[in-house]
């Protein structure tokens, strides 16, 4: 595999859960990693516990924030290795027909719009040094089906294809993309979109472990997507 000394990464949502969490892998294999998320605060904790490299305040659903990341990476590192579209969130979990218009506008724009954005940003990059690793965070809604989720399934959907499609552009300009693929894990993820918290089995830090086995494998190497799993979480598919 390759080692991952030096290489520069830029996170999303890296204040909490996956994001914190695979922030910490990367940097414990040798990464630079910038974190990135809203609350400046809560992102000043999290670099100081991960120790990683760097952070920066920004809202990943506004485009001209993006583009003050890719300036400030450009910068401060020369430009990036990795990017990590991991920010996302339920927003409303309810029936389709309770959703709040501003609320289904709100979940689109926080889960799709903004791995888009950043993929267009640093892709850019990536495109013209001919290497890179991009990696968006889809969920399992994206695969099964559950009441109360679709508009988020929508979104995460949106995630899914979106990666495909760009790995089919990036592919011949030797640019991974991969689509992580995240089941129920105890994250805060639950309580944060207003339905209660669940002790789930699966951890941020499981994930982390399959992002740092991604950007560890040789260039040549791409996961196109991988799903996983809390062995506790059980699957009624429709």
């Amino acid at each position: 595999m390759n080692n991952l000394q030096n290489k520069v990464v830029f996170l999303t949502g890296g204040s909490s859960g996956y994001g914190k969490a695979t922030a910490k892998a990367l940097t414990e294999a040798g990464a630079k990693v910038v974190i990135a998320a809203r609350n400046e605060k809560n992102l000043a904790a999290a670099k100081e516990e991960i120790g990683c490299d760097g952070m920066l305040a920004m809202d990943v659903t506004s485009f001209s924030d993006w583009e003050k990341a890719k300036k400030y990476m450009l910068d401060n590192y020369g430009g990036i290795d990795i990017l990590i579209n991991n920010a996302g969130g339920g927003v409303s979990i309810k029936d389709t027909v309770d959703q709040e218009v501003s609320d289904i506008d709100r979940t689109i724009t926080l889960n799709l719009n903004s791995a888009i954005y950043g993929s267009k940003v640093f892709g850019d990059i990536m495109k013209s040094n001919r290497r890179g690793t991009i990696i968006n965070f889809s969920s399992v809604c994206a695969k099964e089906a559950w009441a109360g989720w679709t508009v988020y399934a929508a979104s995460k959907w949106g995630v899914l294809g979106f990666s495909k499609g760009l790995y089919v552009e990036m592919r011949p300009y030797n640019v991974r993309v991969s689509c992580v693929i995240p089941a129920a894990a105890s994250t805060g993820f639950q309580r944060n979109a207003g339905i209660g918290d669940v002790d789930n089995l699966l951890q941020p830090e499981d994930i982390a472990s399959t992002v740092l086995y991604i950007c560890s494998l040789p260039d040549h190497a791409v996961v196109e997507e991988v799903t996983v799993w809390g062995i506790d979480q059980e699957v009624n598919p429709l």
